[in-house]
């Protein structure tokens, strides 16, 4: 059995495996335990009561955490005229219409997410199936396609997270840098679990969320007491 380093023997020896940590206990507890020398990510693996093969259990939305994620944000927008302009004052690091997706179309995606206005949709449908397996297909549902380009990069630039459900029921998301204050740490995940809770599908049977773990980037996960990340 390969030994522990030092650093994660001491982290082991500061937790319990087997506890269920509040929320706050467990945001203070990665915190204090980062020693590496990088801004580790806060973590978060929630186990949904869901079974996405059917269509009426899927779990998928956005959430705009108010401390934001920590991260610089790549957001493309598909317009033209007035709305390429309106994105381009907004911030968006890359603005086009059909030479952009001629870009892609040679493999060249230089961004994290992408916006459209409804015009341009018929346009996108070129490369949809590049950037649909990589969750970059904008989506009216979730926002990304609009009208309103402003407020969309506005809010992908400014800490908005997509969350959608694995097929093993488990979300996965980063909800804010370990530098983060502890306050901000644990209002960022009560705001993803509202979220979460809002976006509850109509075909879930019993117990809606079963587990949740909190980590970071390099450390160990903690169990944690849903009912704390759901309290305001």
């Amino acid at each position: 059995m390969a030994k522990l380093s030092k650093r994660l023997a001491k982290v082991n020896s500061s937790i319990d495996k087997n506890k269920v940590y509040s929320l706050a206990e467990a945001v203070s507890l990665l915190k204090s335990n980062s020693t590496v020398k990088f801004d580790e990510t806060l973590d978060v693996a929630v186990k949904l009561g869901v079974n996405p093969q059917h269509s009426d259990q899927l779990v998928r939305g956005v959430t705009i955490l108010p401390h934001g994620t920590g991260k610089t944000v790549s957001v493309a927008v598909f317009a033209k005229g007035e709305k390429a302009q309106e994105a381009k004052d907004a911030g968006a690091d890359i603005v086009g219409a059909e030479d952009l997706v001629e870009q892609i179309e040679k493999g060249e995606i230089n961004f994290e997410k992408c916006i459209a206005t409804p015009d341009m949709m018929a346009v996108l449908g070129r490369v949809a199936k590049i950037l649909g397996p990589k969750g970059l297909m904008p989506n009216a549902k979730l926002g990304s396609v609009t009208v309103n380009v402003k407020d969309a990069v506005k809010a992908a630039k400014g800490g908005q997270i997509e969350f959608r459900v694995e097929k093993t029921g488990i979300i996965h998301c980063g909800l804010g840098k370990l530098s983060f204050s502890e306050v901000a740490l644990v209002e960022n995940t009560k705001v993803l679990f509202e979220a979460l809770s809002k976006a509850k599908p109509t075909g879930a049977k019993g117990s809606y969320f079963v587990k949740a773990t909190l980590s970071s980037t390099m450390g160990v996960g903690l169990k944690i007491d849903i009912a704390s990340a759901l309290t305001k």
